[in-house]
């Protein structure tokens, strides 16, 4: 298994299906992050990269995709304003709803990518 599809281990199985259509369609993004500990969550909220510690990534329902160009992550907000259509269009191919951090009107987070808490409200739904 490739390193960054071992980080879908743990996320709830729509979430699963959802990244692995898009990666049939776009071979340029790589998984950063799935699942993730408190932890970690306390340091990334420290370092102000997030703004909670009831992050969906805590209970499998939240990833994190990147854009690769030339094999190197990008960070560019054209990037993920280009791919957010392909993520979308896989989630709805699969029949999941879904939620992208760049859509949100305060903190955007465009590699961010969640299932809704209101259909999915815990671990194990």
């Amino acid at each position: 298994m490739s390193q960054h599809l071992e980080r879908l281990v743990g996320l709830h199985p729509d979430l699963v299906r959802v990244v692995n259509r898009l990666l049939t369609v776009r071979q340029d993004v790589v998984i950063l992050e799935g699942m993730r500990t408190l932890e970690r969550q306390r340091k990334l909220l420290a370092l102000k990269a997030t703004t909670t510690l009831k992050s969906r990534h805590l209970t499998g329902h939240a990833v994190d995709l990147a854009v690769t160009v030339d094999g190197e992550i990008r960070w560019d907000w054209p990037l993920y304003n280009q791919l957010a259509p392909f993520v979308k269009t896989a989630a709805q191919d699969e029949n999941v709803p879904i939620e992208w951090g760049g859509d949100w009107k305060k903190f955007k987070d465009g590699p961010h990518w969640q299932l809704p808490w209101a259909i999915y409200p815990k671990q194990g739904d």
